[in-house]
């Protein structure tokens, strides 16, 4: 047994030197909205990183130096790519070269909201195929408490290898908020846990070269169950809010209003804001990741299950809300013309991922609506299901504008002259507070 942590202690010495030396190679494994921003953090903080990722396109895109997503300007692409510090390629052979591999793939949920850890799978079943010893694997997918020790540690170790003594796993939760110019992902504080000690301090250290404050936590366990907490808050305070919502929409109160007013004291109190219901690839799902581990200790999340009943509800109540205005100004739903604005699930980003946006707008068709959008992040999108078809973005103008029955803000992206569109549109339905700010024509305007 001696030998065996001797073994353990000698490799944990030998990649901690590497790492702060940047002598250690990075494979970071799916480039998303998680993990490109991180494999350019990686980079730019002097490590050689490679990027895996099973979409060609995506490659090809950051070996031009082209990037795919806003955060990332392409001219600090260009330059990673140009200086050999970053590479892309769709190969997992590759795993093998690298000292340390991070996981960044979905984690979304199956037909029945139960979690789906097909990607984490597929790809810890590639890991373990090119597992070396003295590598370092950091799991940063959101997902139940358990998921490192229960799912993914036993697939490397049928190896014959064991975690901290031949190589080192942790689990350190992504935070990105795509669109937020306040944080970027070196000022988010990163947790990290271990599965031994050895993981844990190696991870720590890694982390520590790259985020301006690293937060070890006890296991990988508990560095799971934060990030489903932060975002199980989240999806909480967002549903308290939408319901008092709908009770403000029936006492004829402004429920923006009340929350401003409610954010003027100065302790006990973090402002969320009423919309159309959540989007996203954390908020509708980390919940129920949680909600579904807790059914192995016979335990039921009363909270996350009224949560999603009433953020899904606030959907339906932007629905019946538009049916109503139109009706004040004798029109119907059926054939009337929506001109939506916004389809991402949150402003200033392309992501359309659970949009309530998209819900809204399939159930507008399916009631016979002519429903047409503006996004300037979204140039087209497919409807859900089998048989979904493709809009397109439609370019904003005053006739189109003027042409619509109703405008339907459901997503508040910043770069649009809401005074422009409230001056040309007939009616507005605003769901994001979007117009609050406009001086004219306040009288066409209708918050949800």
């Amino acid at each position: 047994m001696k030998v065996l942590e001797d073994r353990g202690e000698s490799l944990a010495r030998i990649i901690i030197e590497k790492i702060i030396k940047r002598e250690t190679s990075v494979a970071v494994v799916g480039l998303g909205y998680v993990g490109l921003p991180m494999a350019v953090e990686q980079a730019k903080a002097g490590f050689l990183v490679t990027g895996i990722d099973k979409d060609i396109s995506k490659v090809e895109q950051i070996n031009n130096g082209k990037s795919y997503i806003p955060d990332i300007p392409d001219d600090v692409l260009k330059n990673l790519v140009e200086n050999g510090r970053l590479r892309a390629s769709h190969l997992y052979n590759l795993l093998n070269t690298v000292d340390i591999i991070i996981i960044c793939v979905p984690t979304p949920l199956k037909m029945m909201k139960q979690p789906d850890l097909s990607y984490v799978l597929t790809v810890t079943r590639e890991i373990a195929g090119h597992l070396k010893p003295g590598q370092l694997i950091s799991l940063e997918s959101t997902t139940f408490p358990g998921t490192t020790q229960e799912v993914v540690l036993p697939i490397l170790e049928s190896t014959g290898l064991k975690a901290g003594i031949d190589f080192f796993l942790a689990f350190s939760p992504e935070r990105v908020d795509p669109g937020n110019k306040s944080f970027k992902p070196e000022d988010i504080s990163k947790v990290v846990g271990g599965v031994t000690a050895l993981c844990h301090e190696v991870a720590c250290v890694f982390y520590n070269q790259i985020i301006k404050h690293v937060v070890p936590v006890t296991s990988t366990d508990v560095a799971e169950m934060t990030k489903i907490f932060e975002n199980t808050y989240r999806a909480v305070n967002i549903a308290l809010v939408n319901e008092f919502m709908l009770l403000c929409d029936r006492m004829g109160l402004d429920m923006w209003e009340v929350v401003d007013a409610a954010a003027t004291k100065p302790f006990g109190i973090q402002s969320f804001y009423p919309g159309p219901g959540v989007g996203g690839h954390c908020i509708p799902v980390d919940p129920l990741y949680l909600a579904w581990k807790a059914l192995d200790y016979d335990f039921r999340l009363r909270f996350i299950d009224l949560a999603e009943e009433v953020n899904n509800q606030a959907t339906d109540y932007v629905i019946n809300k538009l049916v109503r205005l139109l009706n004040q100004h004798k029109k119907c739903l059926n054939d009337s013309r929506i001109l939506v604005l916004g389809v991402a699930y949150k402003k200033d980003i392309d992501d359309i991922r659970e949009s309530p946006a998209i819900k809204i707008i399939s159930s507008l068709q399916k009631n016979h609506a002519d429903v047409v959008y503006h996004d300037p992040y979204v140039p087209k999108f497919k409807m859900p299901g089998k048989n979904g078809i493709y809009l397109e973005n439609m370019d904003l103008s005053v006739e189109e504008i003027n042409r619509a029955d109703c405008v339907l803000i459901l997503t508040d992206h910043t770069c649009l002259d809401y005074q422009w569109v409230v001056d040309n549109a007939r009616i507005i339905l605003d769901a994001r507070n979007a117009t609050k700010l406009v001086q004219r024509g306040k009288e066409k305007i209708t918050k949800i």
